[in-house]
């Protein structure tokens, strides 16, 4: 369990959080780790978590209201409502993250990103917050044409701006640049997780990122399919393991610091990565081709695995390589149901 493994969790301490993506894949699984170290520790973090749909997040979240939990309905993009709230620490989650809605919302994703992290850091700089950790992306390197077999920090590989996919890697580049500014210019402090592809039980059933449409394929008992020849290598990390790298970064990384977060036992190609899920259900891998709207939003990069040897120096190892994090996944959205 997440909220019982060893982090300095002294710091979060009667602190308070505003996390936006509340509703997220990451954000939710977040959640539930804080809440649950309330439970088992009797820490009184309380996390205002930033969503577009209160309602909804009450309804995912009601185990918990009353126990440090509440919600700022807020579209990111907009100026915040709490103009001049103080929080000890700001997580910014929130962003158009599978191909569809980076097709069909470019402009969305683009300001979800810019916009919503510009006023984040507004509302740092009129009460400077312990620290702002930002969600960035494995999508900001690019097309790996080094040669090299993975990516550091240190990295910066080939993206054609001039395309409508673009915005989301562009615009995630441009966030950390931000950050930079303002760490510069204000001294709002900030560390950068650049994450993998993330999988879990808590994605969103409008994920269409190819991943999570195997997923879905195998807890109905469908045939997986694949809409490439498979050939993509990627890191991806089960979210339990991401959510344990936020929390360390957030508590142990250096200041104006990024961290790839990755596990070298979850690199894997799309055709391999299909096959496993096809495994879980039972049933083959079926080859389909896209259609222009699925495709005008997929990645061009055949190879995008990242160094995470960097965050393994903050004591970081992952407990679920992606055999055991796909079982696990497949295996509670059985339990639950596809919603």
């Amino acid at each position: 369990m997440t909220a019982q493994l060893p982090l300095d969790w002294g710091k979060l301490r009667r602190t308070s959080i505003l996390l936006t993506g509340a509703c997220g894949l990451i954000g939710s699984f977040l959640i539930d780790v804080l809440m649950c170290r309330n439970r088992l520790a009797g820490e009184k973090i309380t996390v205002c978590g930033v969503t577009r749909n209160e309602k909804k997040a009450r309804e995912r979240f009601a185990p918990y209201l009353g126990e440090g939990l509440s919600f700022l309905e807020w579209d990111v993009t907009k100026p915040c409502p709490k103009e001049g709230a103080a929080f000890d620490y700001i997580i910014h989650g929130a962003s158009n993250t599978h191909p569809l809605a980076y097709a069909s919302d470019p402009v969305g994703t683009i300001g979800g990103n810019i916009l919503g992290l510009w006023h984040l850091m507004e509302l740092a700089v009129s009460h400077l917050p312990r620290r702002l950790l930002l969600l960035s992306s494995v999508e900001i390197y690019g097309e790996n044409r080094s040669g090299k077999d993975s990516f550091s920090e240190e990295d910066l590989g080939y993206l054609n701006c001039n395309t409508v996919r673009a915005g989301y890697p562009e615009s995630k580049r441009l966030s950390e640049s931000l950050c930079q500014a303002f760490y510069d210019q204000y001294g709002v402090e900030f560390v950068t997780a650049r994450l993998s592809r993330v999988y879990g039980p808590t994605m969103r059933m409008e994920d269409s990122k190819a991943l999570s449409q195997f997923i879905k394929n195998a807890v109905r008992g469908e045939d997986v399919v694949l809409k490439s020849e498979g050939n993509q290598y990627y890191s991806y990390t089960y979210v339990a393991d991401a959510v344990y790298a936020l929390l360390l970064i957030l508590l142990k990384g250096e200041s104006a610091e990024a961290y790839n977060v990755a596990d070298e036992g979850s690199d894997i190609t799309l055709r391999d990565l299909a096959g496993l899920l096809a495994g879980q259900a039972g049933t083959q891998v079926v080859f389909q081709v896209p259609d222009s709207g699925e495709k005008k939003g997929y990645s061009t990069a055949t190879r995008a695995i990242l160094d995470a040897g960097r965050l393994k120096e903050l004591g970081y190892r992952s407990l679920y390589p992606i055999g055991t994090g796909i079982a696990h996944t497949v295996s509670i959205l059985r339990e639950i149901g596809l919603r």
